[in-house]
């Protein structure tokens, strides 16, 4: 069973923006027998059509938010701050990390919406889309929850967790932010990953 207080990295976003995941945190799902995996092999789409798996990024960091390009707070938040930390990080340690970007919005955010979107943030940022089924199947894999808000007028908002995930250059969960940790946090702790010494 999942521990309760590890459920906060479930939460939708308007519940982690309210400050129920602290700013500067990162947790482990965890369960009776052990860590809880996170992450797994994925195949998505980009703005050239172009098929990308998990296996393209080997050999780097990756830094992996899930949202839709319509988010009014916490997506661009996490975007931008993405890129804030990585321009404190330096030139040399850029080619280490990949910020993804993965809509789970779909049916709105084809793939060229999505990579128009990144570019928004100066910074290098890969935006991701696929067909429902690819999306349910990677969001399932990163334990994120996702679910249309109805509207008036037959339009809607996207509800979802807001957790940026830090993976290993072997794709394997090593630490998490959220839209909230501040860039400066964010760097400290990357920079300390990558150099393979211990922060909090």
């Amino acid at each position: 069973m999942i521990d309760r207080r590890k459920l906060l990295l479930l939460a939708p976003a308007g519940l982690l923006a309210a400050g129920l995941v602290g700013a500067a945190g990162w947790m482990t799902l965890r369960r009776e027998d052990g860590p809880v995996p996170i992450g797994g092999p994925f195949r998505l789409r980009a703005a050239d059509g172009r098929e990308v798996t998990d296996a393209e990024f080997r050999g780097r960091w990756m830094l992996i938010y899930f949202g839709y390009t319509r988010c009014p707070d916490a997506c661009p938040t996490a975007l931008q701050d993405m890129a804030n930390a990585l321009d404190t990080l330096g030139a040399d340690a850029k080619g280490k990390v990949a910020i993804l970007f993965i809509t789970i919005d779909p049916e709105r955010d084809t793939p060229a919406v999505v990579q128009d979107y990144v570019t928004a943030f100066n910074a290098p940022i890969t935006g991701l889309s696929g067909t429902p089924e690819q999306i349910a199947a990677v969001a399932k894999t990163y334990r994120v929850y996702y679910a249309k808000h109805p509207k008036d007028g037959g339009e809607y908002d996207m509800d979802h967790s807001s957790i940026i995930y830090v993976m290993d250059p072997r794709g394997r969960f090593a630490a998490n932010f959220t839209h909230e940790t501040p860039p400066d946090a964010m760097a400290l702790k990357l920079r300390s990953l990558i150099n393979g010494t211990a922060i909090g």
